[in-house]
């Protein structure tokens, strides 16, 4: 078993990951600033664990990272801290420049030092791994294609940029200093936990209350979707048994347009929380998103072949689970909906600073 540092871990797809590495045997090093969308109480089932421990520090601070490091004598770092909104990078680029870009270098700099120290098995099996975004590489037509490790970078929005300005680094780094780095691109995550200002938890806490659901354009771009709980099972395999050097794409398989994942979760929620009106009809088309990237499907093959990964959900399971899961958790979704985000739109054209 190992002690890994994480990264963003009071964010939803870190949260994730912090139960599941508890849950396998593994010892837990929480770093996360407590920004926006955080939450501690995401990692109540853990908090107390013998082997999880918390450090509120920010990753662009050199110094806090490698004492976190040096402190617990981890064994694999996992780096998922990371602005990740769209629609709040087009409101404000600054944020993401500074803790994607920015940070990622910290990170790896301190993570050189400390590698620089070790010596026989732990030096051997130490990894650095960098979680990113299918959106790094730009989108795909409706009628084919699929993304691959070697799929060229092209990315629409400042989130997407510095997503891969960051893969660069990491990539950089293991080829000029011999840092042990690997890598991965996910589709897009729902499930448990996640902060309402993304599609499918707006829309569903939207539709218990009501109100409007919104659909940017036509609604007909795609994505593919991953539960959430299937991908904190792939970067345990990444981070612990990847090639140095080497990147994976870790998909769902589960392709649909926006217009139809809105549609899927009213037609959940009536079926599990009926009310007199049907929610489909709260579904309203809006302006689109500036940049808004067409498609994103992922190949997931190598992940397969390699590490003997494959999602255990399909995207009808996911998402009646996570449906299920706000149904039963307003504790942790109220407080957020009432003090930090009420639905709002984010994602317009800001003048430039």
């Amino acid at each position: 078993m190992a002690t890994i540092l994480v990264t963003g871990g009071a964010g939803f797809i870190g949260s994730a990951v912090c139960r599941h590495l508890i849950g396998a045997g593994h010892g837990v090093v929480n770093v996360d600033k407590l920004t926006y969308a955080a939450n501690l109480a995401s990692l109540a089932d853990i908090e107390g664990h013998p082997r999880y421990s918390f450090i509120k520090a920010d990753v662009c601070d050199r110094a806090a990272m490698a004492a976190a490091m040096a402190d617990h004598k981890v064994d694999a770092i996992m780096h998922l801290a990371a602005e990740s909104h769209v629609d709040r990078s087009i409101d404000g680029p600054s944020a993401f420049i500074t803790t994607n870009v920015v940070g990622t270098f910290a990170m790896l700099e301190a993570a050189r030092s400390y590698f620089e120290g070790l010596s026989g098995p732990q030096r051997d099996h130490f990894r650095l791994h960098h979680i990113s975004t299918d959106e790094v590489f730009g989108d795909l037509p409706l009628d084919g294609g699929l993304f691959t490790e070697t799929s060229p970078y092209a990315p629409s929005s400042p989130y997407a940029a510095s997503k891969a300005a960051a893969d660069h680094l990491v990539r950089a780094w293991g080829r000029t200093y011999g840092l042990p780095v690997v890598l991965s691109n996910s589709s897009n995550n729902y499930g448990p936990y996640h902060f309402p200002e993304k599609l499918i938890p707006l829309t569903i806490l939207n539709a218990l209350h009501g109100e409007p659901l919104p659909v940017y354009g036509r609604g007909e771009n795609v994505r593919d979707w991953l539960y959430v709980e299937d991908h904190a099972r792939a970067l345990e395999l990444i981070a612990l048994r990847g090639e140095p050097g080497r990147s994976y794409n870790v998909g769902g398989n589960a392709e649909r347009s926006n217009l139809a994942v809105v549609e899927a979760i009213c037609d959940t929620l009536d079926a599990m929380h009926p009310t007199a009106k049907r929610r489909r009809e709260l579904i309203r088309f809006v302006a689109d998103r500036p940049g808004h990237d067409l498609r994103y499907a992922i190949n997931s093959s190598r992940i397969e072949k390699e590490l003997g990964w494959r999602a255990a959900e399909n995207f009808d399971t996911g998402l009646a689970k996570t449906v299920e899961w706000y149904l039963t958790n307003e504790t942790w979704w109220r407080p957020i909906r009432e003090r930090r985000y009420a639905g709002e739109r984010l994602g317009q054209l800001a003048t430039p600073a």
